[in-house]
């Protein structure tokens, strides 16, 4: 079905779009509007049968750099260039890029002092970005200002020994924990701050090194979260997770106590 929603976009667009846009001589003579095959393919450094391929929705695979020359040939906006490479099954590392040098939404951060329940920010690599008192009070050891100075969650859970006495039932919700990972980031695993992140824990840590050859995938979804805080006792709480809009690489987490 991708396929086929990717042939009928390109050709859609490419009928959009003027032979003078796309920089080539206009003729009067066009019984078709919009750029031709020939001249897309010209555009992209592909052959004519390939476009064809293509639009005809046959099961044929497109570079990154054939994908971003498509999106410039076709004079795409950038919700359009990202809706091209998500039909395609590809992270369009412009916008990954973007993302990154894009300071994180002040509404994002702002709202966090208005949660009354522990909540925090991730990024891609699942390092905390922001967090209210609450999650601080929380985590000790992670987001009370001790260790690392960009704190990130895996790191904690596994190099922290007080990550082990706060988080309940430990082996379990740490084995979990990387198969959300390695689903969250399926598509980011050769990312140059991904990588360096797994090989040192993989080095640090032969329980994560352990969990990450399992190779399970799980959503990143809700449920019963439990820590035995060493001042408060058990405490236990409904995890919920956000993803912002405009910044699909950013997850706010809130974790909602549960009655005891």
């Amino acid at each position: 079905m991708k396929n086929i929603d990717l042939g009928k976009f390109i050709r859609t667009h490419r009928e959009r779009v003027r032979p003078e846009e796309a920089g080539l001589r206009g003729t009067t003579r066009r019984r078709t509007p919009g750029l031709r095959r020939e001249e897309l393919a010209q555009l992209c450094n592909v052959s004519p049968t390939w476009i064809t391929w293509l639009e005809q929705g046959r099961p044929v695979t497109a570079s990154l750099e054939t994908l971003a020359a498509l999106a410039e040939a076709l004079k795409l906006t950038g919700a359009e260039r990202a809706y091209l490479f998500s039909l395609a099954g590809k992270l369009d590392p412009a916008a990954a890029v973007a993302a990154e040098n894009t300071a994180v939404a002040d509404a994002i951060l702002d709202s966090l002092a208005h949660i009354a329940a522990p909540a925090y920010v991730l990024d891609r690599q699942w390092n905390a970005l922001a967090w209210n008192d609450a999650a601080q009070s929380l985590f000790t050891g992670w987001l009370d200002g001790e260790k690392a100075a960009v704190p990130n969650l895996l790191s904690y859970t596994f190099l922290s020994p007080r990550a082990r006495k706060l988080i309940f039932d430990w082996e379990h919700r740490a084995r979990r924990l990387v198969a959300e990972f390695r689903a969250d980031c399926g598509r980011h695993l050769d990312d140059t701050a991904v990588q360096p992140l797994v090989a040192e824990l993989c080095r640090r840590s032969a329980e994560f090194a352990a969990y990450w050859q399992d190779y399970d995938v799980t959503a990143r979804e809700g449920g019963v979260r439990q820590f035995q805080h060493p001042q408060r006792g058990l405490l236990s709480y409904r995890q919920t997770t956000f993803y912002a809009a405009a910044r699909g690489d950013l997850k706010l987490v809130m974790l909602l106590p549960l009655p005891g």
